[in-house]
């Protein structure tokens, strides 16, 4: 039951702190943080879009953040590491962040939603899903799913390709939810694409097949059409000559009647 209870508390402490590292450090372009232990202390990384923020003149954000981390949170000796996203266009925590800044502004969510989607989908994104909801446009709450490109829903492969995040805006209105769910293209598994290799081929030898019995049967009509015009041209030709035939003897009949008419 110990153990139990302690991974539910260190499960709940993770969760506050990722929640006061959003709004922290949230212009830094927080994305995400693992925690490691270590027998000299507590391991912190810390992903964001710009760590000179985090790190501040000469280190004196990241001591105050060490300090609070180990007050507050109860780290022991906490040494935090900052790394930059490589791609922040990809991650969930960072574009809800946009997207909640731009709510707060007073941007229209749709087109905040428009704008995000756009931007994820020009990063090579496989698909993306924003949902939106709240009280929108009235008293009454309410909710929108826009979607884009391809994102698996379910099974194993939806584990392993989508990542998502959840963000809360206040707003005057009231409070507003955003959930954003991006596919990765690269996280795609060996036998998925072998899969997807093996079903390409059979259908390109078919389109071949296709291809080549068309092309047969097309040659095969413009023989047949030139054997049956050839045939008739010699049919027309043999008639022709037996009808200039019959007129010559007919002539020739002629002309003898009338020689010996004459005699």
């Amino acid at each position: 039951m110990t153990q139990l209870s302690n991974l539910i508390k260190d499960n709940y402490n993770i969760m506050l702190l990722n929640d006061y590292l959003r709004k922290e450090i949230k212009e830094a372009g927080f994305s995400r943080v693992e925690i490691s232990k270590t027998p000299v202390g507590t391991k912190i990384t810390l992903y964001v879009t710009r760590p000179g923020i985090v790190i501040g003149r000469k280190g004196g954000n990241i001591k105050s953040l060490t300090d609070k981390l180990e007050s507050d949170f109860g780290l022991k000796n906490p040494q935090i590491a900052v790394e930059e996203v490589s791609n922040p266009d990809l991650s969930p925590s960072v574009m809800c962040n946009r997207m909640a800044v731009h709510i707060e502004r007073g941007i229209a969510f749709r087109r905040a939603t428009m704008w995000t989607i756009q931007q994820i989908m020009d990063n090579n994104a496989m698909g993306v899903q924003i949902t939106i909801s709240g009280k929108l446009r009235g008293d009454r709450s309410a909710f929108e799913k826009h979607s884009a490109g391809i994102l698996p829903r379910a099974g194993h492969h939806a584990k392993i390709i989508v990542n998502e995040d959840i963000v809360h805006v206040k707003t005057p209105m009231g409070l507003i939810g955003i959930r954003i769910r991006i596919a990765i293209k690269e996280k795609f598994s060996p036998e998925f694409k072998l899969n997807a290799d093996n079903k390409t081929e059979p259908e390109a030898s078919s389109t071949e097949k296709k291809i080549s019995t068309e092309s047969e049967q097309k040659a095969s009509t413009e023989s047949e059409q030139k054997a049956s015009t050839e045939s008739e041209q010699k049919a027309s030709t043999e008639s022709e000559q037996v009808q200039n035939q019959n007129k010559r003897q007919v002539q020739n009949q002629n002309k003898r009647q009338v020689q010996n008419q004459n005699r």
